[in-house]
C-alpha cells in the first residue's frame, strides 16, 4: 500500500537531481592539464598544466603597471579555473601575449592564446578605453580590464581544448566513455542492489559504457545514500531525509563532479522492496551523471576553429605562421 506514496515522494526527489547537480570544472579549459601518457603520446606537442602570461614589452603602460596587468589577468584567469600563472613564458609553454593598441582616442587591451611554437592560435580584444585613462595604469582600471576579458579567454581555451580532442581519434568525442561503476552504498532495504542495477540498465547509450572492471577506465561513478530522522510533518506522519550521491571521478581520481538527490519522505517507507521507486532514481542520476561526464571532458564542446589562413596538423598545431 505504500508503494504508490513513495514512488511520488522519489518523484519528487529525483526533480531535484537537476537542482542539486555539482560539476566541478565545468568548462575548464582542458588543454593546459596534463593529458596524461597516452594523451602525450598523441600530440606532438601537448600542453603544458599551466597558461603563462608573461609581462607585456610593449602595452602602452609603464612598467609596473604592465607587470600588474599581468598579474590581475592570471588571478581574472584563475577566477575562470584556468591554471594560469603570471611568469615569463618557458619553452614548451602555452602563453597569453598581452598588448594594447591606439585607436584614435582610446586604447583597446588586446589577447592572444600563443602555441608553444609563437603562433597565434586566438585573439581576443577587450572595450576600448581611454587612452588618458589606460595610460595611468590604475590599478582599478587594470582590473576590470582584466575581469572583462578572462571569460571570453576561457571560451576560446575551451575550443582549443575541442579541437584537439577532434584531432584525436581515442578522445570521447569519438567513441564512448568507459565508465565503472563501483555500487551503491547505505540505501535501507534493498536499495543497494536495486538502485545499483537500475542505474547500469539506466546509463548505457552511444556516448557511455558501464564496464566491469575499473581499468582503463575514464570515469569510475559509485552512490553514497545516507538517511536521517527529520521533524514529523503537518500531517504527524513521521518524516525521514533522505540524500543520494552520485560521485563521478576521473581516471586520476579527480572529482569530476556529483549528482545529488534530496527529499523528505514518510519515515521507513523504504525500508524493504524499492521497485519502481529504484528505476525512477536510477534513471534521474544517469542523466546527471552523463551531463558530469560530458561537461568535464569537453566532449560536447565545439571546436574553435583555425585563425583565417591557419591549417592543421594531427597535433592541432597550425601549419602557416600566424605571428604578427
Amino acid at each position: 500500500m505504500m508503494r504508490i506514496p513513495v514512488l511520488r515522494h522519489m518523484a519528487a526527489l529525483v526533480a531535484m537531481a537537476g537542482v542539486g547537480l555539482l560539476s566541478g570544472c565545468l568548462d575548464v579549459p582542458h588543454p593546459f592539464r596534463d593529458p596524461g601518457r597516452e594523451g602525450r603520446s598523441l600530440a606532438g606537442s601537448p600542453p603544458p598544466a599551466r597558461l603563462a602570461v608573461p609581462v607585456p614589452p610593449s602595452a602602452l603602460l609603464p612598467q609596473a603597471a604592465a607587470q600588474a596587468w599581468s598579474r590581475d589577468v592570471a588571478a581574472a584567469l584563475l577566477d575562470q579555473t584556468v591554471p594560469a600563472m603570471a611568469q615569463p613564458a618557458r619553452k614548451g609553454d602555452w602563453w597569453l601575449r598581452l598588448g594594447a593598441e591606439a585607436r584614435g582616442q582610446d586604447v583597446v587591451p588586446t589577447y592572444s592564446v600563443m602555441m608553444p611554437d609563437g603562433r597565434v592560435r586566438s585573439a581576443e580584444a577587450g572595450d576600448p578605453i581611454p587612452a588618458t585613462v589606460w595610460a595611468v595604469g590604475a590599478p582599478a582600471t587594470l582590473r576590470r580590464a582584466a575581469e572583462q576579458a578572462a571569460p571570453g579567454i576561457a571560451a576560446a581555451l575551451t575550443g582549443i581544448q575541442a579541437a584537439q580532442m577532434a584531432q584525436d581519434p581515442r578522445s570521447l568525442k569519438h567513441r564512448a566513455a568507459r565508465i565503472y561503476f563501483a555500487g551503491v552504498h547505505g540505501a535501507p532495504g534493498d536499495g543497494d542492489s536495486a538502485l545499483g542495477q537500475a542505474f547500469i540498465r539506466a546509463l548505457g547509450d552511444a556516448e557511455n559504457a558501464v564496464q566491469a572492471s575499473p581499468r582503463d577506465a575514464d570515469f569510475t561513478v559509485s552512490c553514497a545514500v545516507s538517511v536521517s530522522d527529520v521533524p514529523p510533518g503537518a500531517s504527524g506522519q513521521k518524516q525521514q531525509h533522505m540524500q543520494l550521491v552520485w560521485r563521478v571521478v576521473d581516471q586520476a581520481g579527480k572529482e569530476a563532479g556529483a549528482a545529488t538527490q534530496l527529499h523528505d519522505i514518510d519515515a521507513h517507507a523504504l525500508d524493504g522492496h524499492w521497485g519502481e521507486v529504484a528505476m525512477v532514481a536510477a534513471q534521474e542520476a544517469a542523466g546527471g551523471v552523463r551531463q558530469v561526464v560530458s561537461r568535464y571532458s569537453g566532449r560536447n564542446n565545439v571546436p574553435l576553429p583555425m585563425p583565417v589562413g591557419g591549417a592543421a596538423n594531427g597535433s592541432g598545431t597550425p601549419v602557416a605562421d600566424l605571428q604578427q
